[in-house]
């Protein structure tokens, strides 16, 4: 019933014993009705009818229950967010008490709340030196069209109302509003968008040496990515163009790592044009890459810095945008009135909770051991994948890893056969990752992980055994059909 691959997984992971919660638990009824009334994100809802969505109950660590009681080991950190892991009851304190005391109020009629200058502060604090002013919003995608008011605004302000393009990449994610869409580069996203892309957002390659590297060093076609920056900007006109946004590691792409020298001859090009560079630290930001920014482990230097998910580990919904002085200058000291903001912006019980997460993050140094410790641990576990039949290379960047499904054909990376899109290999993958007890996500035939901070050596072992088993069992899959 919980398989996510079309056909019936084989093997299915013992269940353990239930938790009073999960107990209490009407699994069918509780999918019935979410097959009524639940339209979910990025789901083929009909689909999901027919088999029933998988009912999770609980977490602890990095571990979450389904309601029949099975332990599945959280290879993605709920969606890139939960850092600090599952069951911190601090965070659910600091919340609650936020609740007692002033559970919202709103940063319109020029008020303010305690809990959100104390956070802008904090953030302020932990972020690179040129950052002195934080913009609220409810999510990254949020986050993402603030980014589009602020660099067309700035430009504006400077006299340059025709300076109006964004660029971004192809296969880049940066939200699923209008705005986010529009930014990012997701041909599926961009289908559905008939007639309502926004306009002036264009788009060049992704830096993914997999796809683009043959014949080339990683270091050269990095440069070679980047240049093609350079060319969109020649070809738009440097007096036209705005920005550039870009995730340090694209996330939802793939966990698309680019060569080292990638974004410092990207940051070359927009210095030289004198673009603004954004980017995006909604998943890499809060210790993923084992720096507080994924601009600090590439260094770079942007003037607007997205961020949500990490900053409180998910537990309640919060997202902003770092305004760096080169931007937060202007916009103050010249701009007058910025007509933009949200309900939510600067909400006060989702900044308490964002304090605690923070607060848990420095004091048992996440961002540290993942820089040193269990960064490096994983990077060296994962890599060991590499001599299994179906991987043609397994990555890592401090806690974000990926590894594609192929047929090997030699000893090099591309000497492999990709498997026709249409097997859908990726899901098959996934769907004994779930049947095993492994939450591991597919993008195509690229399998993902971005584990929970917390995780242990210990607990690296276990989830990398686990992936092993999975390959395992996808391999017999394939051979059974004929596929490999």
């Amino acid at each position: 019933m919980y398989s996510d691959n079309k056909d019936p997984v084989a093997i299915v992971a013992p269940a353990i014993r239930p938790s009073d919660s999960q107990k209490k638990v009407d699994t069918r009824a509780i999918q019935e009705m979410d097959s009524a009334h639940y339209i979910h994100s990025f789901t083929d809802t009909a689909s999901l009818a027919k088999k029933g969505a998988r009912v999770i109950v609980k977490g602890e660590g990095i571990y979450i229950w389904d309601s029949e009681g099975k332990r599945l080991l959280d290879g993605m950190s709920g969606l890139w967010c939960m850092n600090v892991g599952y069951g911190r009851k601090s965070i659910a304190d600091a919340a609650y008490a936020q609740m007692q005391e002033l559970p919202y109020y709103n940063s319109f009629f020029q008020t303010t709340n305690v809990p959100a200058v104390k956070l802008a502060a904090k953030l302020v604090e932990i972020s690179p030196p040129h950052f002195n002013h934080v913009f609220y919003t409810g999510s990254g995608s949020e986050g993402n069209d603030t980014n589009l008011r602020l660099v067309r605004r700035y430009w504006d302000i400077k006299g340059f109302k025709d300076r109006n393009i964004i660029i971004s990449r192809e296969n880049a994610y940066h939200g699923s509003t209008i705005a986010g869409a529009s930014l990012g580069g997701m041909s599926g996203m961009h289908d559905q968008q008939v007639g309502v892309t926004i306009p002036n957002i264009v788009h060049i390659g992704q830096p993914y040496y997999v796809e683009g590297g043959k014949g080339k060093t990683p270091e050269e076609f990095g440069l070679e990515a980047a240049s093609w920056l350079e060319k969109k900007i020649l070809e738009v006109g440097p007096e036209r163009v705005a920005a550039f946004i870009g995730e340090p590691v694209q996330g939802a792409g793939g966990v698309i790592i680019p060569p080292s020298t990638y974004w410092p001859e990207i940051q070359r090009i927009c210095d030289k044009y004198e673009i603004l560079l954004i980017a995006d630290e909604v998943i890499c930001g809060f210790g993923r890459l084992g720096t507080w920014f994924g601009s600090e482990y590439f260094g770079i230097k942007p003037d607007l810095m997205t961020f949500a998910k990490g900053v409180t580990s998910g537990y309640i919904p919060l997202g902003g945008v770092l305004v760096g002085d080169r931007v937060a200058n202007v916009l103050i000291e010249q701009g007058g009135e910025f007509n933009h903001g949200f309900t939510y912006s600067g909400h006060p019980v989702a900044c308490a909770a964002a304090l605690e997460n923070i607060r848990i993050i420095q004091e048992e140094k996440l961002v540290e051991k993942v820089n040193k410790e269990t960064g490096p641990y994983l990077k060296k576990k994962f890599a060991e994948l590499n001599d299994h039949p179906l991987v043609s290379i397994a990555e890592t960047c401090g806690f974000a890893a990926g590894l594609n499904l192929v047929r090997k054909k030699g000893k090099t990376l591309h000497d492999c056969e990709a498997f026709d899109s249409s097997l859908e290999v990726g899901m098959i993958c996934r769907g004994h990752m779930f049947g095993n007890g492994m939450i591991m996500r597919a993008v195509g035939d690229r399998m993902i992980i971005a584990p929970p901070l917390v995780t242990t050596t210990a607990q690296i072992d276990e989830m990398v055994a686990l992936i092993r088993q999975c390959l395992d069992a996808t391999l017999d899959d394939l051979k059974q059909r004929g596929l490999m």
